[in-house]
């Protein structure tokens, strides 16, 4: 909770105090004062001003996405653009676990030990994946900023409701394991990313395509273990595709494809 003691501009805490209003009542009350003080710490605090003072979000509205490592807010820019804000908890232990997809990444080194500097680390890994993957055409949200534990970006979806993901969605088709397919090709190929993470839970289907989405796991293709997590993530896709009735390919002939080889 925001405390009147912490030594802090009154123009800073007036503007902090609002966005925490408003997500107050989109929370159940019982979980209210935890979840509060589990996102809005006072790092986080002024990590949100300084996004809000530099342009990259003028509002939070509403939570529309929980977890035990993060929450993800429905905002505006000042232009009235819809923008999801991802706020990793810089609480939460479980991001220990999180190391072995940062340690052997060459772009990520001297992690520090603290779960601050994880936390950290995991949010800047997120976001530059994201920002290469979008350079080279891959359908993701748009990053627009990161500033510590907080990452703007893209919202898909409309009016502050998400897109619905391929696990929300009732009938599948041919085209759409082949645009998935196509998507973690042109990742691996172009990005030179393996999403490592990847299931029917973070993929959107929007306006008859598929975007894909947390990107804190992905790691470069020279990564140790990123033959092992394309693997994965096409044995993870083709599972719950089968049981949705499409026809899949082989792992190993979609591993040769995706490797271009």
């Amino acid at each position: 909770m925001w405390s009147g003691g912490d030594d802090l501009p009154e123009e800073v805490k007036e503007s902090l105090l609002e966005y925490e209003k408003k997500s107050r009542y989109l929370i159940k009350r019982s979980e209210d004062q935890q979840v509060i003080e589990d996102v809005f710490d006072k790092a986080t605090k002024m990590a949100l001003y300084k996004l809000i003072n530099k342009g990259a979000l003028q509002t939070l509205i509403g939570v529309v996405k929980t977890g035990k490592e993060s929450r993800v807010y429905w905002g505006k820019k000042a232009d009235n653009t819809d923008v999801a804000v991802k706020i990793y908890l810089t609480v939460a232990a479980d991001f220990r676990r999180r190391l072995p997809y940062i340690q052997g990444d060459p772009r990520f080194t001297n992690v520090g030990k603290g779960i601050r500097n994880i936390v950290e680390v995991w949010a800047k890994k997120e976001y530059r994946n994201l920002s290469e993957a979008y350079k080279a055409g891959v359908k993701v949200p748009q990053p627009f900023n990161l500033n510590k534990n907080i990452l703007v970006m893209q919202f898909i979806g409309e009016e502050g409701k998400p897109a619905p993901t391929l696990k929300e969605v009732d009938k599948l088709t041919q085209k759409d394991y082949r645009n998935v397919i196509e998507q973690i090709t042109l990742l691996y190929q172009k990005a030179e990313l393996v999403h490592a993470d990847l299931s029917e839970y973070n993929i959107f289907k929007w306006r008859d395509e598929v975007i894909l989405f947390d990107f804190g796991s992905a790691v470069s293709r020279e990564h140790p273990n990123a033959d092992d997590f394309l693997q994965r993530d096409i044995e993870n896709l083709n599972r719950f595709f089968s049981k949705k009735g499409v026809r899949t390919q082989q792992t190993q002939t979609l591993l040769k494809k995706v490797k271009g080889e």
